[in-house]
């Protein structure tokens, strides 16, 4: 990797703010005078909590969410690895844009502001089974892309992407960077039947061995094997976190392009959580291997920030149920003896 390179990346790193535990403590103070048992809200009560950790307030607030989406277009379609043409991506982009795509309902039902980002669509990455996604240059620029978008003072931000080809770089992503075989990562995407997937699995398996010489360096394979939307979202959980902004992160592709700061830094995904559980083959088990709450399962694989922008509905109800539960006192309800 080229001198300044390394540098950039471990400033990224470097002094990332850690949680506030007293936030959190006076979360839990209040939660155990509030009118239920201890613990009956589940994870809503989790959810506050966490709020209140990263956010660094006692009581949580959702007045400003962010729907944040990145589109990126990837060389490995090449390969025949999905049924629809490098083109969708831009078109798809214009119905963002437009407020014609299923996230643009969400976002507006659950009262979130919403964005994307087009990252050179009409240049896509290299192939990466045959050289690099993209040069330590274009690496670099793709992350800054991400880090620059996140608005400092935002409240809950959602992330999401858009690309054809995408699932196969999340599933050779989560094969270098966890193990395991082609076939439990390579899944569906935009529609694929079973003997496509079988390519896919086996364009991946390529791909993985042909970069196994960073196998064990995360930013590398990040950089092979990524794309510049899964790279943009790298760096805007990075700035996330330096500003104290709580993420949620989409399906299967999101998940994956955060992942390599989990092998970076053991806390590294702690403020975030996982909107929703998607139905793309290999989410679950990376979930798993994130150690992050899921919040949804609805058998979603839109990508686009759907799940992580429905999830929202579940945050604005944990919070509503904190700040405006009466006290077993303010009620004159008997608590526990």
């Amino acid at each position: 990797m080229m001198m300044g390179q390394a540098d950039f990346l471990e400033d990224l790193l470097r002094k990332l703010p850690g949680p506030d535990f007293e936030a959190a403590d006076a979360v839990m103070r209040r939660q155990a005078q509030l009118t239920k048992p201890p613990g009956s809200l589940g994870l809503l009560e989790e959810g506050v909590e966490w709020l209140a950790r990263w956010q660094r307030r006692d009581m949580p607030r959702l007045d400003q969410v962010d729907v944040l989406v990145f589109a990126g277009n990837h060389g490995v379609t090449a390969q025949g690895v999905s049924p629809y043409p490098a083109s969708v991506t831009e078109q798809m982009v214009a119905n963002f844009q437009a407020n014609g795509a299923a996230v643009n309902q969400i976002a507006r039902a659950v009262g979130a502001s919403f964005s994307v980002v087009p990252l050179q669509l009409e240049r896509p990455t290299a192939d990466f089974t045959q050289a690099p996604a993209m040069t330590p240059l274009e690496f670099r620029a793709a992350l800054r892309v991400g880090y620059e978008a996140v608005v400092p003072g935002t409240d809950l931000l959602c992330l999401g992407e858009m690309g054809i080809g995408n699932t196969t770089a999340a599933a050779a992503l989560c094969l270098a960077l966890f193990g395991g075989s082609a076939a439990d990562w390579a899944g569906r995407g935009t529609g694929l039947d079973a003997a496509g997937v079988a390519h896919k699995a086996d364009v991946v398996q390529r791909a993985v061995a042909f970069h196994a010489e960073a196998r064990y360096e995360p930013w590398e394979i990040a950089r092979r094997l990524g794309g510049r939307e899964t790279a943009a979202i790298l760096g805007a959980v990075l700035a996330a976190r330096r500003h104290s902004i709580p993420v949620l992160l989409d399906g299967f592709v999101c998940s994956a392009a955060a992942a390599p700061l989990i092998k970076l830094l053991a806390d590294g995904l702690d403020h975030t959580m996982i909107g929703h559980v998607s139905a793309e083959a290999g989410h679950r088990r990376l979930v798993a291997e994130l150690h992050r709450p899921a919040l949804l399962a609805l058998d979603m694989r839109l990508g686009e920030a759907s799940g992580a922008a429905l999830a929202v509905s579940i945050l604005r109800a944990a919070v509503a149920c904190h700040s405006g539960m009466a006290t077993f006192a303010e009620a004159q309800v008997d608590d526990r003896t």
